[in-house]
């Protein structure tokens, strides 16, 4: 009966109820679980469904509440119960339920768990105003019920008086563990929490009951966290949450928990979806708490010492919904076209380069910060090219541009997740809410969205808002506003149906405008109150417009096909239409026998991106600061390099189609200043111009859009006397050394001699 000591339950050690049982007869009278099994109790109980405010509905069979169907993605909402029992010394006591149990069986959870019942005699539906008052006897009622029945705790031993009611927290969790990924059962609850200490009591007091309980075991905090760190273990979703986001604040000082009303909340119902590994189901659910009430759904109480959850979404024992899938959308099923590595190896100027980039010591790889180590740690790993030229930065502005990319990433693994939002309207309210409710809640957080790192980013983002809490006033309302902008923008998109593209070049553009030339506007704004760029670099927001279309529309052209696939294109319908004059359809353009007329349609949406290089060149060339200048060219040059491997390439039809990592890091290297940088676009633009196929539809535009980014880049001309003076320096100096050489060769014989 000590601490940490397991008893575990034989079949043979229960019991009739009939002897043990000393409830008072309205108990038996209401309710008898005697001799039935776990699927004629499913039948008989009947639990309290309620809607999402708590109000009582109607009586709903067990059974009926706890499937997971198409019909019923999330089982039917009910009132439930969590005890959480301690002993005098603060131990708190945890039960194993039985393998025989329906949902979730065999997995560790909290002392009993389970549901008030409509009708009963002894009274267990608390009103509204039993609920304000903090009193919820009915909840108490069907608690002391259950203790009995399932660890064989007599009523004496727990009065109702000594129960302390905290909260409520709605959930659900389909369980997915036991089931499989498609399970037909879950729980959905409006769960009450209620604490209670019971001194004396020891594990040899128990009586589990073998068809309810398989172990019981009393634990302080530090052995609970040892064991939930155990992936050997499983435990129940509803305890987890609690565990998460309650339960060690509560756990801290149980005479003030249980004694005072410190912790009493009787008017806010807190609301979580469960961790990935518990969504899915037999009707396929996805977040929809955290969305649905961002402002409530927060990690109240993390468990963390610096704050944040320890949610174990990340683990391998991971199995349920979007478990496999490691990137967001088509990332995965579309091939990428690479150069064997044999031919890669022969561009010796770009394996120097590829070596130089990875000897080059690394900068801001470590904070004592641990919130600002977060943030780097993801930053590169969602995008490690962005990363190397970030973190390069100078000081007063790397860590501010970090988390302006942090949270727009956010902002858009959320628009980008196709699976995860049940309704458009839920998702459009989340992107409009994000900058106020992300960057408020210094505890907020979001689970189930997005997939990989990105999802790692949301299910973590209170380190980031933490951060950002740390910047200036001035840059926390630069990242705000761009942030606003960009979810209201994307809302737009939401409803749309871009399985086929945008509709127009202007739709086109403004879609781009939205997720990208905003923040070109946002890091102009910032360089300028950095006081590292003037405040000309600012007002000129269509230029900085110019540099962030220039890079979306680069990445539209290049994942025609990983945006087919996905069912979210962008190339604009106004252009390809003209194109694919068969089926009129966009997957039209990946047919073999559509390749001309596929490569003409691609070529004029690189032509139309090309528009955009002088207001960048313009850009690049008003920048001061060589960390700043850098930071924008780098981006500015792949993308050139980009359209050249993309031009008239048919392989963008069949994969996704990248340029060589030799040729990026030669790039990042040549890429310092402005006349580098208008040597790169100068050798591309003529590139691109040699492969104009002069036949086709669009070939004047592209040649003119090649010759206009040719004549920007050229080498200064120089004047009829430079001209004159280069040639006559060399014969000058070949004359005179001509000359020297004769005069001085007799006394060079006769020194010999």
């Amino acid at each position: 009966g000590g601490a940490h000591t397991t008893l575990r339950i034989p079949c043979e050690s229960y019991h009739s109820r009939e002897s043990q049982q000393q409830q008072v007869g309205t108990m038996r009278k209401t309710w008898n679980g005697d001799g039935l099994t776990q699927e004629e109790l499913m039948i008989q109980d009947q639990c309290i469904a309620v809607d999402e405010n708590d109000k009582i509905l109607r009586p709903i069979s067990k059974k009926e509440s706890h499937i997971f169907s198409p019909a019923q993605p999330r089982g039917i909402l009910h009132r439930a119960f969590s005890v959480f029992l301690f002993n005098e010394h603060g131990e708190l006591l945890l039960q194993q339920r039985a393998a025989s149990k329906i949902t979730f069986p065999s997995v560790w959870t909290n002392t009993c768990c389970s549901h008030p019942l409509y009708g009963n005699e002894l009274g267990e539906m608390d009103s509204d105003e039993e609920i304000l008052a903090g009193t919820v006897n009915g909840a108490k009622r069907a608690a002391i019920r259950k203790l009995d029945h399932e660890l064989g705790i007599k009523a004496h031993q727990i009065p109702i008086e000594n129960f302390k009611f905290l909260t409520r927290l709605q959930y659900w969790a389909a369980d997915t563990i036991t089931h499989g990924p498609e399970s037909p059962w879950g729980e959905t609850e409006i769960d009450f929490i209620l604490f209670i200490r019971v001194p004396g009591i020891t594990l040899n007091d128990l009586s589990p009951h073998p068809d309810e309980v398989e172990a019981v075991k009393f634990v302080t905090l530090p052995k609970l966290k040892e064991m939930m760190a155990d992936s050997k273990l499983l435990w129940s979703p509803w305890f987890t949450i609690i565990v998460e986001r309650f339960l060690v604040h509560w756990w801290q000082d149980l005479d003030t928990t249980i004694n005072t009303n410190k912790f009493l909340d009787v008017h806010n119902i807190h609301r979580f979806d469960p961790p990935p590994q518990f969504m899915g189901g037999g009707g396929f659910a996805g977040p929809y708490l955290n969305l649905a009430y961002p402002t409530i759904a927060t990690n109240l109480y993390p468990i963390t010492a610096t704050g944040g959850s320890t949610s174990k979404t990340s683990s391998s024992r991971t199995k349920g919904f979007l478990a496999a899938k490691k990137k967001q959308g088509a990332y995965g099923k579309v091939k990428t076209h690479s150069e064997p590595v044999l031919l890669q190896l022969a561009r010796v100027n770009e394996v120097v380069a590829a070596c130089k980039v990875l000897l080059k010591p690394k900068t801001r790889q470590f904070d004592s910060d641990p919130n600002v180590q977060f943030c780097i740690d993801m930053l590169c790993k969602v995008s490690r090219s962005f990363a190397a030229v970030i973190l390069q930065l100078p000081e007063q502005l790397w860590k501010e541009v970090m988390v302006f990319y942090l949270v727009l990433r956010a902002l858009d693994t959320v628009e980008d997740d196709m699976e995860a939002f049940p309704q458009n309207g839920t998702k459009i309210q989340f992107l409009r809410s994000f900058f106020h409710v992300a960057l408020e809640d210094k505890n907020w957080s979001m689970s189930g969205v997005g997939q990989g790192d990105e999802a790692t980013v949301l299910e973590h983002f209170w380190r980031i808002t933490r951060v950002f809490k740390t910047l200036s006033p001035n840059m926390q309302r630069i990242i705000k506003d761009i942030t606003q902008q960009m979810g209201e923008g994307m809302s737009e998109f939401v409803g749309k149906d871009l399985g086929q593209g945008t509709q127009t070049i202007e739709e086109y553009n403004r879609y781009c405008h939205f997720v990208a030339g905003l923040v070109g506007i946002g890091l102009s704004a910032m360089f300028s109150a950095s006081g590292l760029e003037s405040e000309l670099v600012n007002e000129r927001k269509e230029i900085s417009n110019s540099m962030g279309l220039f890079l979306q529309k680069t990445n539209i052209i290049r994942d025609y096909l990983e945006d087919y696939v996905d069912g979210r294109a962008f190339w604009p319908m106004e252009v390809w239409q003209k194109y694919a004059t068969t089926t009129h359809k966009l997957g039209e353009l990946a047919e073999p026998a559509a390749r001309t007329r596929a490569l003409e349609c691609l070529n004029e949406l690189v032509t139309n991106a090309l528009g955009h290089v002088p207001e960048c060149l313009e850009y690049l060339a008003a920048l001061k600061d060589p960390g700043v200048f850098q930071f924008c060219a780098i981006p500015q040059v792949m993308a050139i390099a980009t359209l050249d491997k993309c031009y008239n390439n048919p392989d963008v039809f069949t994969g996704v189609v990248k340029i060589r990592k030799g040729t990026a890091c030669d790039l990042m290297l040549t890429s310092s200043n402005i006349h580098q940088v208008r040597y790169i676009f100068h050798r591309f633009a003529k590139s691109i111009a040699a492969k104009v196929d002069t036949r086709s539809p669009g070939a004047q535009n592209t040649q003119a859009a090649c010759q206009r980014i040719i004549d920007l880049t050229a080498p200064p001309r120089q004047s009829w006397f430079s001209n004159c003076l280069s040639l006559l320096v060399p014969g000058v100096l070949l004359l005179t050394s001509a000359f020297a050489a004769q005069r001085f060769q007799p006394r060079l014989l006769k020194w010999r001699q």
